[in-house]
């Protein structure tokens, strides 16, 4: 009896542990470069271990061939990394709109590596991805998303048949909105590039002696960072409450 209880306990641990811990691995702030392995490891199994006595009772009874246990575990992967990359893909509107907004200050070319997305970008881009894992953890967001991934056992049961195709939908639409919402988030600076490039063109024409790119760029990049210290505010506060709405979609 209690051999087959240990067992019923690790298969059940396992098995939640398979989800969140995929999961961890995609989810914004947790998957960054600069966090440990080990750290992230930690707090997957601690998670897995907390929530075990909720979930074990609504788990299935462990297979009894190989196969069965591998496709279970599976599918449990395959949902941790569904949610991880949906709540990536919802952070990266601000590297959609961070890139746009370098582009139309002239500044696509100042590039750092971004421990957020893991890779180069651009500096505006950088700061508003790092500004807003700052906002998620400081506001007690990071635990919206906690919960969404535990509570994705009300919709995703285990050893239940996956929505396979519905997957595929929310992620492309994911992706559709999340830029659409980076596009929003940049269009200051796209309305004062263009603005700007009309005004310097008719400069141009009007005094074509005048080297207007001279000190056509420098005043862009000044007339740009103001518009960005302005709006900085506003595009976080809009981006984290799309960011919460999002996330409610998983939380009951």
């Amino acid at each position: 009896m209690l051999q087959e209880l240990l067992e019923l306990n690790i298969f059940a641990f396992f098995l939640i542990f398979a989800r969140i811990g995929t999961a961890m691995v995609f989810l914004p702030g947790f998957s960054a470069a600069y966090v440990s392995t080990l750290l992230r490891l930690g707090i997957a199994l601690a998670i897995s271990f907390l929530v075990l006595p909720t979930l074990a009772r609504d788990l299935p009874l462990p297979p009894n061939s190989a196969f069965e246990l591998a496709n279970m575990m599976g599918a449990e992967i395959l949902v941790g990394a569904f949610i991880g990359l949906i709540m990536r893909i919802m952070i990266s509107a601000l590297q959609t709109a961070g890139t746009i907004a370098a582009l139309a200050s002239s500044m696509a070319n100042a590039l750092i590596n971004d421990p957020i997305a893991d890779q180069q970008s651009s500096t505006i881009s950088g700061f508003l991805l790092t500004t807003a894992i700052v906002l998620i953890f400081v506001s007690d967001m990071h635990h919206l998303m906690l919960r969404a991934v535990v509570e994705s056992y009300v919709m995703f049961v285990p050893g239940s048949e996956l929505p396979i195709g519905d997957f595929a939908n929310a992620i492309g639409r994911q992706v559709a909105d999340s830029f659409a919402l980076g596009l929003q988030l940049s269009a200051p600076f796209l309305v004062v590039g263009l603005t700007y490039y009309i005004g310097l063109g008719l400069i141009g024409r009007l005094m074509p002696a005048l080297p207007v790119f001279f000190f056509g760029l420098p005043v862009q990049i000044t007339v740009q960072l103001m518009m960005f210290t302005i709006t900085l505010t506003g595009i976080m506060l809009a981006f984290i409450q799309n960011f919460q709405s999002s996330l409610g979609r998983f939380v009951q």
